[in-house]
């Protein structure tokens, strides 16, 4: 191979995203059902943002965790959604090797800070059962904020080595990737060298992140279920558990599809590979779908000022 060969193969200037391999005819209508979620997602965590900018009484730690929500859906559907569409619709596959990078950044860094928030709205939950009195003086502002801080930066530290191994990567073999975005296992997988570094990398975060995080949410519902079931009554029990109803389907709707992906990626060897590549999608596409939909649904303050939205438009 000569020099300049091989300097092009080490650093790739484009790859290839096929989209969903072998459902090429059906792109246009998959990508009706996907452009209705994203538009779905950006109007309800829109909305998100302005009722609690715009209604004081929301200004409490649930609703500046709740808006940090907001926003991350916000990114995570916008750093895929706009590049798959433009496959499914116009046929641009392409992908400049340095947008993939950033795409897989920020990918799985507001994947990381998700997981991060809800485990922090589930400290909310626990302060405000168990020890109510004490609630506004340990959530602070300043607490907020410097919780908010470490969310992010333990989501951008952990995160930047991904692009940063995947970049150092020779690329000699091909520069299509199966996979209708830059997923970090999908671009080092056509590297012509050894990745178990970038493999064991995963797996670190994967533990640090997602196990750490659902055993400090296991954690503080322990304590939370020991609380609400030392209340006296039955009505009181049902009441305080429904403030948690929120945060809880939240947790399901990022969990959920995020297990499923997993178990069918590291152990589905017989599933179509159409399947992995639809399932991974559903997992970044249904929490910035359904987040608003949860809140706004159970939330009464929030259905109080969109209520009284709605009515002064009508008005």
């Amino acid at each position: 191979m000569s020099e300049s060969n091989a300097s092009d193969s080490t650093s790739p200037s484009t790859f290839i995203l096929l989209g969903i391999p072998g459902w090429e005819a059906a792109h246009f209508w998959i990508s009706i059902p996907f452009c209705a979620m994203y538009i779905t997602a950006l109007l309800g965590n829109f909305t998100i943002l302005y009722i609690v900018k715009t209604e004081p009484s929301l200004h409490l730690p649930m609703y500046y965790f709740l808006c940090m929500l907001a926003v991350t859906d916000l990114v995570l559907c916008t750093s895929i959604l706009p590049k798959t569409l433009s496959i499914f619709w116009f046929n641009s596959r392409e992908i400049d090797f340095t947008a993939c990078l950033t795409q897989m950044f920020f990918l799985h860094c507001f994947t990381a800070m998700e997981s991060g928030i809800l485990v922090a709205m589930a400290l909310d939950r626990y302060v405000a059962i168990c020890d109510p009195l004490r609630h506004s003086t340990i959530l602070t502002n300043a607490a907020v904020a410097k919780i908010s801080l470490a969310i992010a930066l333990r989501s951008a530290l952990l995160t930047l080595p991904f692009p940063i191994l995947a970049k150092l990567l020779p690329y000699c073999r091909t520069t299509i990737i199966l996979h209708s975005y830059c997923q970090s296992m999908a671009v080092v997988s056509l590297a012509c060298s050894d990745i178990r570094l970038s493999n064991y990398y995963a797996l670190f975060v994967i533990f640090f992140v997602t196990v750490l995080d659902v055993v400090l949410l296991t954690l503080s519902y322990t304590q939370i279920l020991r609380a609400i079931f030392s209340l006296p009554t039955k009505d009181a029990r049902l009441k305080t558990f429904g403030t948690c109803g929120s945060h809880l389907c939240a947790i399901l709707a990022f969990y959920i599809p995020g297990l499923f992906s997993f178990l069918t990626y590291r152990f589905g060897s017989n599933v179509p590979q159409y399947f992995h590549i639809l399932l991974s999608n559903i997992y970044l596409l249904a929490p910035p779908v359904l987040n608003p939909v949860i809140y706004g649904v159970r939330t009464r303050q929030i259905q109080d000022r969109l209520l009284r939205l709605s009515t002064h438009k009508g008005t």
